[in-house]
């Protein structure tokens, strides 16, 4: 597989990673689609192992989902706060690699409601509203989206 390609389909799982944060957009499958794309361009065995994981991880993601609770509009935080905890997961997957996702999204959350209700202690009432109404539920989808670009990404690397 050439670079560009490459390149090409990691934007594509860009593009499903802040797929996720969008309210009705097919996050998963967008990921999923890029891994697919790749591994039946680079036929090797650790393409294979990749798409195979990550089939099981989002298909298992897929299931919980119903589980966990997600409605936004209870937590009266605006969207923009939500984009940006999802932004600050991403960047922090990949700076702390799989703890920072959590960090920054807490962090991300946390810094936008601060500066927006201009206290600490409402700041962090904001959080854990967020949190309980959405935040999980975005995070397990985010995580697991975020696994699949984080083995993606190794096995270009070092596979």
């Amino acid at each position: 597989m050439s670079v560009w390609q490459l390149v090409a389909v990691g934007l594509v799982i860009l593009l499903g990673l802040l797929g996720v944060l969008v309210p009705g957009a097919p996050g998963q499958a967008i990921v999923w689609a890029a891994v697919l794309w790749w591994a039946l361009t680079d036929v090797t065995p650790v393409a294979w192992g990749v798409l195979m994981g990550a089939t099981a991880l989002l298909l298992l993601n897929q299931a919980l989902k119903p589980l966990l609770p997600r409605r936004p509009r209870e937590t009266g935080a605006p969207r923009k706060t939500l984009m940006l905890g999802g932004t600050g997961a991403i960047v922090g997957f990949f700076v702390v690699p799989v703890v920072g996702g959590v960090v920054g999204y807490v962090g991300a959350v946390y810094g936008a409601e601060r500066l927006r209700l201009g206290s600490r202690g409402a700041g962090w009432t904001s959080v854990r509203s967020v949190m309980r109404a959405t935040g999980y539920s975005v995070l397990v989808e985010l995580y697991a989206c975020l696994l699949v670009a984080g083995a993606w990404l190794g096995a270009v690397i070092w596979g």
